[in-house]
């Protein structure tokens, strides 16, 4: 009778967060029907093999952001509970199932440990923080020294106000990189609170990783870093051809700087997206629409997409998995 009942419950659990996600991802593609009736417009007088090869390679790209993620994700699991490539592979798309309706993506944890064995989800709340910190390095250090050079070229400031904030600038980026490669600082200091102390244990998981092994979680972050930058860059480009590429891709980094500093629901992300986008490309364009349209297919194909490619493994959930 108990089984029963848990069987029920995990298959109701299962169709709630199905029905959630599809619920935000439909009022979401509702709510950019313009942007796609603008893509379309914008596009209509570009050669259409032109069109439909960008948008093979900006899909194409797409898995590849979240393969490399799923690789780094397998790397992270391996101190906890070696899984196969193809697990990890479904562990990250059914995350995103879960991200999409949550603050901040915060279900994208609870979707990916659930393929971990039971006593290990906790853990693996922590080894995904390792991996997330690694790519808020990446993000933070290349958003920091091109927010220099945007402020540099386009923002009239006095030398001296240039040089403090560069002063800054690299003492963070040199902060974030020391930290990241020396967690086991931030372990110690959490071990330390009193009333914390009870969780060492999980802390703990966070200081196993080698400065190897922090290396490695670090070209993963890059590597996807790139990955959806020339995304971005292959459609503005196909929208607005005359932007020059190193102009679009340095203030793409001060746009992830700006983006991984705002906290937001992510089904409200494009919101604040397309807010940011006009405000920075504006120094170098006057085409607001066509940033705007460029950065909601981006969301829709990196977010929106792989969170219905998710939803498929939701159902190999185990809420009630006992296994060690």
């Amino acid at each position: 009778m108990i089984a029963r009942t848990k069987k029920l419950l995990s298959y109701l659990l299962k169709l709630a967060i199905l029905g959630l996600a599809f619920w935000f991802i439909y009022h979401r593609i509702i709510k950019n029907s313009d942007n796609l009736k603008n893509f379309r417009e914008l596009v209509s007088h570009i050669n259409y093999n032109r069109v439909l090869i960008t948008m093979v390679l900006v899909v194409l790209l797409m898995i590849i952001n979240w393969v490399l993620e799923s690789l780094k994700w397998w790397h992270l699991t391996r101190v906890l509970s070696p899984m196969s490539v193809w697990r990890a592979i479904e562990s990250v798309f059914c995350g995103l199932t879960w991200a999409v309706f949550t603050p901040n993506r915060i279900g994208e944890y609870g979707g990916r440990v659930m393929f971990l064995p039971n006593r290990k989800r906790i853990h693996g709340v922590f080894a995904m923080a390792v991996g997330a910190f690694g790519q808020n390095v990446i993000t933070n250090v290349l958003g920091a020294g091109a927010s220099v050079w945007f402020l540099y070229t386009y923002v009239p400031l006095d030398n001296w106000i240039m040089i403090a904030i560069t002063v800054i600038a690299l003492i963070f980026m040199g902060f974030m990189l020391t930290f990241y490669f020396n967690i086991k600082w931030m372990v110690s200091l959490l071990n330390r609170i009193k009333f914390l102390k009870k969780f060492h244990r999980f802390f703990d998981i966070m200081g196993k990783y080698k400065t190897a092994e922090l290396l490695s979680i670090m070209w993963f972050c890059l590597a996807r870093f790139f990955v959806f930058t020339f995304q971005y860059y292959l459609i503005i480009h196909l929208l607005i051809p005359e932007i020059l590429f190193l102009q679009m891709t340095l203030i793409m980094f001060v746009f992830f700087f700006i983006q991984s500093a705002i906290p937001s629901l992510d089904v409200l992300d494009i919101g604040v997206r397309a807010y940011t986008a006009p405000i920075l490309f504006g120094y170098i364009t006057h085409q607001t629409i066509a940033v705007i349209v460029a950065v909601s297919l981006i969301y829709i194909i990196n977010l929106i997409i792989p969170a219905i490619l998710g939803s498929v493994f939701v159902f190999k959930l185990k809420f009630f998995d006992r296994t060690a």
